[in-house]
């Protein structure tokens, strides 16, 4: 699993449902604080294996949004664009 996690601490607005296939550097959420928006993009092609934070919740800087189960033989970019978003799962 991967994990997708929060740039900064605003609230989420979803762009796709659990089971939704992903590709590499899709938005997959957006977080919006005040007058800031950030798109939180994919960092490997796969399938949304859950979502924890709900539609429209507010979320911390750092915290996981989401687990993506990778496509058989991808690894995570590297630098997707979230800064740090994107960690290995166990």
């Amino acid at each position: 699993m991967v994990d997708v996690c929060a740039p900064f601490a605003g609230v989420v607005r979803w762009e796709v449902v659990e089971n939704d296939s992903v590709t590499t550097g899709q938005v997959i959420a957006v977080v919006e604080a005040v007058k800031l928006e950030a798109p939180v993009l994919a960092p490997c092609p796969g399938t949304i294996a859950e979502t924890v934070a709900g539609q429209f919740v507010d979320v911390e800087g750092g915290q996981l949004l989401a687990r993506i189960t990778p496509a058989a033989g991808s690894t995570p970019a590297q630098n997707n664009g979230n800064e740090n978003t994107a960690h290995e799962g166990k």
